[in-house]
């Protein structure tokens, strides 16, 4: 597994949350929260795209660090990822990961 994979399977070295706290990118924030806020129909702003990863040291967005309860039962159970997880494939709450990134189902079990 790529070292940059979320508990989810989600691929943190595509992300633009974390690309844009990376190269400090704020156009690209901007772009980001605008994005999230359509998808997530509520106010995202700049400010909160800023994120290093869910398993790594340093900042997280809000939804990560406080809300993810995919990140919460991944860290209640002591798995590094849901790939440890032997209710992976029966999982309504990573489950819908998977619905919209198939990927996100790869990166776990490569």
């Amino acid at each position: 597994m790529k070292q940059l994979i979320a508990c989810c399977g989600l691929d943190c070295e595509s992300c633009d949350a974390r690309i844009a706290t990376v190269t400090n990118d704020n156009e690209l924030r901007e772009k980001t929260a605008q994005k999230w806020s359509e998808l997530n129909n509520t106010e995202i702003t700049a400010e909160h795209i800023n994120c290093m990863g869910c398993r790594f040291d340093g900042a997280k967005t809000v939804f990560c660090s406080n809300l993810c309860e995919i990140r919460k039962c991944v860290d209640e159970k002591g798995f590094n990822t849901c790939g440890d997880c032997k209710e992976l494939n029966n999982c309504q709450i990573v489950g819908a990961i998977f619905q919209h990134n198939p990927s996100a189902k790869e990166n776990l079990l490569s």
